[in-house]
């Protein structure tokens, strides 16, 4: 781990531990990851919101660095991901907090004030909108392949032993080819073929592996070793178990509202091709105290790519809001 980077200490609860780093003082706002990230992933957001006087906060969440790896599948579902946040919660003494949250960090946290109303201030979605995961229906698996293919990842990833196909001797390159400062423009995505726009697994990684992959490197080789050493040690079952409970989620989430009124910022990336900035139109018909942003020429890794500005835009809306 970077020496500038906070060490972590550890939360035991609902049988597992979380490691968990934190910068600053004052209103707490806690940040969670996607795949296949870390909460080094905030690395450029914790100091600056505690500069700016806010106690920042992340964990590796479970599955990943290192924090505990559950075998069960069923341990990844929304709920069990939902009570390890709350679980950071009590172990700090905290009433509240904002929920900032990226990729599947972001769907967890949209989350949160439906099943915990009571611990949420705020959420920030950061490329990740709300409902996205609920508009799939009561066959997740189905609306997948009819909006994509068969062949797209998050299908894929609910093949058992999909992960052992990228073997650990070429996780240094698939990391080093996967974190690309945006690879295509939206336009160009648009216009790629059928494997692309369907963002099938098989074009991801022969992608991630390409001699010279797309995008520029978006980190120093010191950065990006923390993330091998991560996955190295602890491989990536636990991270694809998040994909593994897509159906499980939506049965779950099936008779909760999807209606959010705590006050909610959403920024979009204008060239994500994961989560493209249109999946978070109409928005505000389910979450009314809503904030919008847009972030020019950025592609999926947002915090990464474009910290400043996403530290800015952060910090205008948490100063405004809970300052």
């Amino acid at each position: 781990m970077r020496t500038d980077f906070p060490k972590p200490y550890f939360i035991r609860s609902n049988g597992i531990r979380l490691a968990v780093y934190e910068q600053g003082s004052g209103f707490p706002v806690i940040f969670c990851h996607g795949f296949p990230e870390l909460a080094f992933s905030w690395r450029y957001q914790l100091p600056a919101l505690a500069a700016a006087g806010f106690r920042a906060i992340a964990l590796d969440q479970r599955g990943y660095g290192r924090s505990s790896k559950p075998d069960s599948v069923a341990e990844y579902d929304i709920p069990h991901l939902a009570a390890d946040l709350i679980a950071v919660l009590d172990a700090l003494g905290l009433e509240k907090a904002v929920f900032c949250g990226h990729d599947w960090g972001g769907h967890l946290v949209w989350e949160m004030p439906i099943l915990h109303p009571e611990r949420v201030a705020g959420v920030i979605g950061l490329n990740t909108p709300h409902r996205y995961f609920r508009r799939m229906g009561e066959d997740p698996e189905t609306w997948v392949r009819n909006h994509f293919s068969a062949g797209n990842y998050r299908l894929a990833f609910l093949q058992e032993g999909i992960e052992n196909e990228l073997p650990a001797e070429l996780l240094p390159r698939f990391l080093g080819g996967l974190f690309r400062v945006r690879p295509l423009t939206m336009a160009e995505f648009r216009a790629a073929p059928a494997a692309v726009r369907n963002l099938e697994w098989e074009f991801i990684l022969a992608s991630a592996l390409a001699p010279e992959p797309a995008g520029n490197p978006l980190m120093s080789p010191e950065d990006l070793h923390v993330y091998v050493e991560a996955f190295s040690g602890g491989g990536l079952t636990g991270p694809i178990n998040w994909y593994r409970n897509l159906h499980r989620n939506n049965q779950v989430l099936a008779g909760t509202s999807d209606k959010i009124t705590v006050p909610c910022l959403m920024l979009s990336a204008e060239d994500d091709i994961f989560l493209p900035p249109e999946l978070a139109e109409n928005m505000e018909e389910y979450v009314p105290d809503l904030e919008k942003g847009l972030i020019r020429e950025c592609g999926h890794w947002t915090q990464l790519e474009k910290p400043d500005e996403v530290n800015r835009l952060l910090i205008d809306w948490l100063g405004r809001r809970f300052a």
